[in-house]
């Protein structure tokens, strides 16, 4: 792992945040710590990362609320959660908001830097300069700079929105099934992890309104195709 690869770690608990930071460092990354979301937000407009980690509960600005701040100002920023909160609602909420993964305490800090180590190589390669601009329909598609355009409208594609519009795209008007594809963006295949998938793919859906010609077909239990009417792609 590169030395110069950059964690923002957001932990209000004295103890687990001096642990962590201290087990990360020795592992050759750099890590920055907050113990609150409002300084962790400044953090993170002070100096780019690579990485988030976020606890939940917090005083005042709760993890989730951070998330929906840093997603917006930095759509690109992969960020995962580690929290108590074992709820299923929180998880969904979490993947929902497009976290990474969601860690419960208390957690393997050896598997919590493997999950680390597969999102910065998988986002360090995530939008390639080779790739080129697809049509879809009357969508212009550029994954490299994650944009839809149509018309004179541009529209800025989340990471997890691009590496979904990105599969479905290879295969349009084929199937691509569902657990292949949520194992290809986020390393596994679960239940929490399905559900965020389909959160993307509704968020797709409406932005692919543009264009009557343009659809994503849910297939029964196996997944979903990216239809073009013929002599529309």
């Amino acid at each position: 792992m590169h030395n110069d690869q950059r964690i923002l770690l957001v932990e209000d608990d004295l103890n687990l945040g001096l642990l962590l930071m201290d087990y990360l460092e020795s592992e050759g990354l750099q890590v920055t710590w907050r113990r609150d979301a409002l300084s962790g937000l400044q953090q993170a407009k002070r100096q780019p990362f690579d990485l988030c980690i976020l606890d939940v509960m917090m005083a005042g600005m709760d993890g989730f609320s951070l998330a929906k701040n840093l997603r917006t100002q930095y759509p690109k920023l992969p960020f995962l959660f580690l929290t108590a909160r074992m709820l299923k609602e929180d998880r969904l909420k979490g993947y929902a908001l497009g976290a990474e993964d969601y860690l419960t305490k208390p957690f393997d800090e050896e598997e919590l830097l493997c999950k680390i180590r597969v999102i910065l190589r998988r986002t360090a390669g995530a939008s390639a300069p080779t790739e080129k601009t697809q049509q879809i329909g009357r969508f212009a598609y550029d994954p490299a700079r994650q944009e839809l355009r149509i018309d004179a409208r541009t529209i800025r594609l989340t990471e997890k929105e691009n590496a979904v519009l990105r599969l479905l795209s290879q295969h349009q008007n084929r199937i691509l099934r569902r657990d292949e594809a949520v194992e290809k963006i986020y390393g596994k295949y679960d239940y929490f992890l399905g559900r965020s998938f389909d959160v993307f793919i509704s968020r797709l859906r409406k932005l692919l309104k543009a264009d009557p010609n343009v659809s994503i077909e849910n297939v029964f239990k196996v997944g979903f195709i990216l239809n073009v009417k013929e002599g529309q792609a």
